[in-house]
C-alpha cells in the first residue's frame, strides 16, 4: 500500500471492513471530523454544477446523495450492500423534491462502466484514498468527463510530514476509541481507517497526480480544522 495503490489482499480486505462498518458510518465519520462533515459536503455540492448530469464515485450508504437536490445523479460503489443501503436512503428523499430517481451502479473507479464524455461532474467523498489505483481511476474520471467538466474530491488532509503524523495519532488513537466503543471489541473495521490514511498522500501529490493525468485548473483548499482537502479540477 503507498500513495497511488492499495494491493489486491488488503483491498478485499478493507472492502470487507467497509461493508462491516455501514452500520455506524455516519456515527464515526461525524465524529471523527468533530461534526464537519456535513460542511465539507455542502462546500463539494457548492462546487458541482446544477442541472447536470453528475457521478459519485464511492457513494458509500448515501451520505452524500441523500441531500443532492436536482440534476442526474449516479452512484458508483464497489460494495453492492452500500448500494442496497444508499438506495434505500436516497429514493425516498429524491421522490418527495420530485427530483430525479438516482442510478446506483456496481463498479470500480478504475474501470467505470460508462462511455466517454458522459458526465458533467464527477465527485468522490471520503473514497479516493480508497482506490486501489488512484492514478488508473483519474485517469477513468477524466474520460468520462464531458470537455469543461468539473471534478471534485474530499479525503483527509496531509500537509506534510508532521501533519500527516499528527492525523494518524487522531485516527488512531481518538477515532479508534469511539469505534471499539461502538463495536464493543478492539478489532474493529475502522482501524483500516489509520491503515488507508498512514499510506495516503500529502495534498500536493494529489494536485500533481491531477495535473499529470490531464486535468487543468487544478487547485487544493485544506478545510477548517485542517482535517480535509477538497481537490478541484477541470477537463480540458
Amino acid at each position: 500500500m503507498d500513495t497511488e495503490r492499495i494491493g489486491a489482499e488488503d483491498w478485499s480486505e478493507l472492502q470487507r471492513n467497509l461493508e462491516e462498518s455501514i452500520p455506524v458510518y455516519d456515527r464515526v465519520n461525524g465524529f471523527a471530523t468533530l461534526g464537519q462533515v456535513s460542511k465539507w459536503r455542502r462546500m463539494v455540492r457548492d462546487r458541482l454544477p446544477h442541472g447536470d448530469r453528475v457521478l459519485e464515485v464511492g457513494c458509500g450508504p448515501g451520505s452524500f446523495a441523500e441531500d443532492f437536490v436536482g440534476g442526474d445523479l449516479v452512484c458508483l460503489d464497489p460494495i453492492p450492500e452500500m448500494l442496497r443501503v444508499a438506495k434505500a436512503r436516497v429514493d425516498p428523499k429524491r421522490a418527495a423534491r420530485d427530483d430525479s430517481v438516482v442510478e446506483f451502479v456496481e463498479g470500480v473507479a478504475e474501470e467505470l462502466p460508462f462511455e466517454d464524455a458522459s458526465f458533467d461532474a464527477v465527485c468522490s467523498l471520503f473514497s479516493f484514498r480508497d482506490w486501489y489505483d488512484k492514478r488508473a481511476g483519474l485517469a477513468e474520471v477524466l474520460r468520462v468527463l464531458r470537455p469543461g467538466g468539473t471534478v471534485v474530491i474530499v479525503d483527509p488532509a496531509k500537509m506534510n510530514r508532521l501533519h500527516g503524523v499528527l492525523g494518524w495519532l487522531w485516527m488512531r488513537l481518538w477515532v479508534g476509541a469511539y469505534a471499539r466503543l461502538l463495536f464493543r471489541r478492539s478489532d474493529h473495521p475502522w482501524k483500516w481507517l489509520a491503515k488507508t490514511y498512514r499510506s495516503f498522500g500529502t495534498t500536493r501529490d494529489y494536485v500533481r497526480m491531477l495535473e499529470e493525468v490531464g486535468f487543468v485548473d487544478v487547485r487544493a483548499k485544506v478545510v477548517f480544522p485542517g482535517m480535509a482537502t477538497i481537490w478541484q479540477a477541470s477537463s480540458p
